[in-house]
């Protein structure tokens, strides 16, 4: 069960408040536990409190930042259930997907445990010409200062964990705003934190609203701003002056199948119905946009609404379920008017398109026209869409027709096929014979166009969280 309350983390220590943000359940709706909630000037104490830490954070040898991370992961260990709970609460995340959370958590730690001691540089041969004889070159890497982070709500410990756990490897003190819908989760990883010998300041975690959070914006103080979230990091990014920014901002992800895939249809459905469907589809990576050649396109639309009708939905508590309600009403109410709109525009309902509060079915369509919102925008929700191709530079066509490009998936057995998907696609990633909901913590993560700026990552972002410093020295 969840605590009664929550505090927040002000300089490494918990602090309470008479202001109470109110979590709720998301399935059943009901009050589920309360957090304390900083006002301004505890944003602005955890600014000063960052900036101060910045010194004793870039004095922190590496073998210390790797014991606290390694702490960390020892200790998520031990709470594993409690984690999961907590994001099936207040997530609404089915309980076997929040148990797959919580590993890859521990993992992000461990990962960045391994990279907090070989952060190093490279010695440059500048004797290029005559002149330049007896010179040399070296460089290393020298933590950026104080950082802010923001995080959504879908992945409540991972999301955090990748911005969390390379500012520590890296030597960077931190504030971090999650998600106040599911606030939880970055809580009890400050708690744990807290257990650590960080120097004091490293770390606060804020659980403001979104009209309260402009200082993490536009603070000079910070060095880096990191958000993950809607488009609206694009306004952020406006806002926050000089300082560096990185942003996933989603996408509206396709996955090709090629021809010959016939013979592994089965397999195909599989990943297709999980990328699709996977925490009702609210993935910045999750499957939206389907596009099968010709001569497999029957015999997949057929076997992905049998199994999509096959999914069980209801309380993620049940180990038996795997599709949950939607964050909340809004968010279903939205999505499920994108469907109402293309069905109108002509296209054509499969299985699903039926709302119930939060919930709304696991829903297919086709016939969905190039303009509609349902295929134009991210529809983060368990909706995917379907449409054929005859020659496989149409398909190339089909997925670049966006104005996303976080990561696109393609089945095939054609090494021309993958190697062109690779080329021509308009991607930060292109995953080859599996579904672009592939992701593993230690890969170079993040889009191009509206998708983002930047790379996750663990070592890319503790690249982005150090600058590189050059000494030149003559013999």
């Amino acid at each position: 069960m969840l605590n009664q309350t929550y505090p927040y983390y002000l300089a490494n220590q918990p602090q309470t408040s008479k202001a109470m943000l109110d979590v709720f359940d998301k399935y059943s709706g009901k009050l589920a536990t309360r957090v304390a909630m900083p006002d301004a000037k505890a944003t602005e104490k955890a600014i000063a409190a960052a900036v101060k830490a910045a010194k004793p954070m870039r004095e922190f040898k590496p073998w210390a930042r790797q014991a606290v991370l390694q702490h960390c992961v020892d200790r998520f260990s031990a709470r594993r259930d409690e984690l999961a709970e907590a994001l099936c609460i207040e997530a609404a995340k089915p309980i076997k997907d929040a148990a797959g959370e919580v590993t890859r958590l521990i993992e992000t730690f461990r990962i960045a445990a391994e990279e907090a001691v070989r952060i190093n540089g490279e010695t440059l041969n500048l004797e290029l010409a005559a002149r330049l004889d007896g010179y040399h070159g070296y460089t290393k890497r020298v933590p950026l200062g104080p950082v802010s982070f923001i995080t959504p709500f879908n992945f409540p410990l991972n999301l955090v964990a990748h911005k969390v756990a390379p500012a520590i490897a890296a030597g960077c003190p931190f504030v971090l705003k999650p998600s106040e819908k599911t606030p939880i989760g970055a809580l009890i990883i400050g708690a744990v934190l807290a257990e650590t010998d960080l120097p004091q300041g490293a770390f606060s975690i804020l659980p403001l609203d979104g009209a309260h959070a402009a200082p993490l914006v536009e603070d000079a103080r910070f060095k880096l701003l990191s958000f993950t979230g809607g488009q609206i990091g694009w306004d952020l990014k406006a806002r926050a002056g000089h300082k560096k920014v990185t942003l996933e901002l989603g996408g509206n992800a396709a996955c090709i199948v090629d021809a010959d895939q016939g013979p592994k249809l089965d397999k195909v459905v599989e990943r297709l119905i999980f990328g699709a469907f996977y925490q009702s589809g609210q993935s910045c990576i999750g499957v939206q946009r389907i596009y099968a050649h010709a001569d497999v396109y029957e015999a997949l639309k057929r076997k992905l609404v049998a199994a999509t009708k096959k999914l069980k939905a209801g309380d993620p508590r049940d180990k038996s379920v795997f599709l949950g309600p939607m964050i909340d009403e809004a968010a279903a109410e939205r999505l499920h008017g994108w469907v109402m709109e293309a069905k109108q525009a002509g296209g054509k309902i499969l299985c699903g398109g039926k709302r119930h509060g939060n919930m709304l079915d696991a829903t297919l369509m086709e016939n969905v026209p190039a303009g509609a919102k349902a295929n134009r925008m991210e529809a983060f929700g368990p909706f995917a869409l379907l449409a054929p191709f005859e020659e496989f530079d149409e398909a190339i066509a089909m997925v670049n027709d966006s104005d996303y490009g976080l990561q696109a998936g393609i089945f095939t057995d054609s090494l021309e096929h993958a190697m062109r998907a690779w080329d021509e696609l308009e991607q930060g990633g292109v995953v080859v014979n599996d579904i672009p909901s592939f992701r593993v913590d230690n890969m170079p993560y993040g889009g191009v166009k509206l998708s983002g700026l930047g790379r996750e990552g663990v070592r890319y972002a503790i690249e982005d969280m150090s600058e590189l410093r050059l000494m030149v020295m003559k013999r």
